[in-house]
């Protein structure tokens, strides 16, 4: 670690291995949040600039200044292949500090995506490069160089806390952070998850409309009061 006052970097983290990371990216955002807990799940303000793609990999953390992009170029300096960029900008939506030259600098490192909580520029070229960007907003407005922030350092993102090492999942319905120690875990979850769904799923489409509903929607009703005891719909 190294820095001063109000800037702070830790350039090496442990990563996972690659096959769990790949592993636990086999699976979509839904059915790892239904597995590890919603709250695993940033904000739906998080938004991938083109929703075609998927994204998974290794969180590298910044913190950045509202408005200023230091941090980020640092950031891409330190990073490895397959990370993804985890930029903490509180919110801020009146900068756009990441761009299409950031993004070709990340194409070129063959970094695995970016998440930013605040605002990006150069939207039309960033949707068609093929990179997968997740933001809160676009503003055409550039950022500052001149910090503070920080690299690899606790964080939080979409109001989910990440630690570097953390493995990000992002596609069309948004972004997860599966914590590293969790890794295992979230993949039985996960796995057990789609076996379900798929059962509930041959029901639905092959079994009797009678069948297609779930087991526990009459005693739910009967426990919320909805209905009475003996009532049926």
């Amino acid at each position: 670690m190294f820095g001063k006052p109000g800037f702070c970097m830790v350039a090496e983290i442990e990563r996972p291995q690659a096959n769990i990371v790949g592993r636990v990216g086999s699976f979509p955002v839904a059915i790892l949040g239904d597995g590890l807990g919603r709250r695993a799940i940033m904000d739906a303000g998080i938004k991938p600039l083109d929703a075609s793609l998927t994204m998974v990999g290794t969180a590298i953390t910044v913190e950045v200044h509202p408005a200023d992009n230091l941090m980020i170029h640092a950031a891409l300096k330190i990073a490895r292949e397959g990370d993804v960029l985890i930029v903490n900008a509180h919110g801020d939506l009146g900068h756009g500090i990441w761009g299409e030259l950031t993004t070709q600098m990340a194409i070129r490192k063959k970094l695995a995506g970016i998440v930013i909580d605040g605002a990006v520029r150069d939207c039309r070229e960033l949707a068609t490069c093929g990179f997968p960007v997740f933001a809160r907003g676009v503003n055409p407005t550039g950022g500052g160089k001149d910090g503070p922030g920080q690299i690899n350092l606790p964080t939080s993102c979409g109001g989910v806390a990440v630690l570097p090492g953390d493995i990000v999942v992002g596609d069309a319905d948004g972004v997860i952070i599966v914590p590293a120690r969790q890794a295992e875990e979230a993949i039985r979850l996960a796995e057990a998850r789609i076996a379900a769904e798929s059962k509930r799923m041959k029901a639905i489409k092959e079994g009797p409309v009678e069948g297609i509903y779930p087991d526990w929607l009459i005693s739910t009703l009967r426990t919320s009061g909805v209905l009475a005891e003996g009532d049926e719909l």
